[in-house]
């Protein structure tokens, strides 16, 4: 619903994703913010936001597996791994810069989800939980055995360079996470507004009715956990330039489960909602891990293994609730906010 008073005179203003001069005001405001954020904070939060960065490309891709088409995936973790480890492999062995070893560790992804995305084609819902967990359990084992790898020694990588100035400091590698997210958010928003988008929504609700209406299911599934899976390995790679090493304990199941919370918290079926969920969930996390030790130094009998399983319960307890008060998300709840703030005072 837009603002009163705003009227779209063509097709091109009616679909477009900013319609007011507010909204690119903000847009602007926001895109200075970040990039005058690294000046702005100390080292350890401006890693933390370059983290936040990485995961949204992440969460992003499995917001269009999962939230758009409906394909549960428990194994967005392994195919991060396979992209981190793909870029770490190039770049360490073949000495390949990182403007060509990121796209192609979202390639391996993508090829390693389209092989499981086959799978969705003839089940759905358990089953297909189960058979992405399958995809978890086989990156670790290809991982440890395949030897070009490093096996469970991992891959260490050199610093990315551009045009011979080494990406190595906090800063750098802020900007260049923040370039590459952006890039891939909005060729996110340009995949679900598209009629690739429409298709994931027509699967989603109800895939038999798409398929007598004309749509491809089998393909479509397909193309949505390529999609995610390359989103997810681009994030895997970003993750391999950003700590220089790539480790298969990096890239486990409770990583997965976290980026499906993100998801739920942010809200199904909307990309925005998956980068609010990214911060809630990190920032959720970051306190835990900066209150943890304080809480132990005042009780030293708690230890830090209890606090860690209380971070876990708590964060668990974060999303059940969130699954059964507000299932749709936060950002579901701000759409009725927004909307009603545009209709007040009119009750209707």
């Amino acid at each position: 619903m837009d603002p009163a008073g705003v009227f779209a005179t063509s097709f091109e203003a009616d679909a477009a994703l900013i319609r007011t001069r507010k909204q690119w005001l903000a847009l602007a405001l926001f895109a200075l913010l970040l990039i005058a954020l690294p000046w702005l904070i100390g080292p350890r939060l401006l890693a933390i936001l370059t983290v936040m960065l990485i995961s949204a490309v992440v969460a992003v891709g499995l917001q269009i597996n999962t939230g758009y088409a409906g394909q549960i995936n428990l194994g967005q973790a392994a195919f991060m791994g396979v992209g981190a480890y793909v870029a770490g492999a190039l770049a360490a062995g073949w000495a390949l810069p990182f403007w060509l070893t990121i796209p192609l560790g979202g390639l391996a992804a993508a090829a390693f989800g389209f092989a499981f995305g086959l799978s969705a084609v003839r089940i759905k819902g358990f089953y297909l939980a189960l058979t992405t967990i399958a995809a978890q359990s086989l990156f670790h084992f290809s991982i440890l055995n395949l030897p070009w790898f490093g096996g469970s020694n991992g891959v260490t990588l050199a610093p990315a360079s551009l045009f011979g100035f080494e990406l190595s400091s906090d800063r750098s590698l802020y900007y260049l996470c923040l370039t590459l997210t952006t890039v891939m958010v909005c060729g996110a928003f340009g995949i679900v507004r598209g009629r690739h988008g429409r298709a994931f929504i027509a699967v989603r609700d109800d895939d038999v009715a798409a398929g007598m209406m004309g749509i491809n299911v089998v393909r479509t599934k397909a193309t949505a956990f390529l999609i995610g899976a390359f989103y997810a390995g681009i994030g895997g790679a970003m993750w391999a330039y950003f700590v220089r090493f790539v480790a298969v304990d990096q890239f486990t199941l409770f990583h997965s489960i976290w980026f499906i919370a993100m998801v739920i918290v942010g809200g199904m079926g909307s990309i925005t909602g998956a980068l609010i969920g990214v911060f809630i969930i990190k920032a959720m996390q970051e306190t835990f891990v900066t209150l943890g030790p304080s809480l132990v130094s005042y009780i030293p009998s708690l230890g830090g293994d209890i606090v860690y399983s209380v971070m876990n319960v708590f964060l668990g307890g974060v999303i059940a609730a969130f699954l059964i008060f507000e299932p749709r998300g936060l950002m579901h709840r701000w759409n009725i906010m927004k909307q009603s703030y545009r209709m007040w005072p009119f009750p209707y």
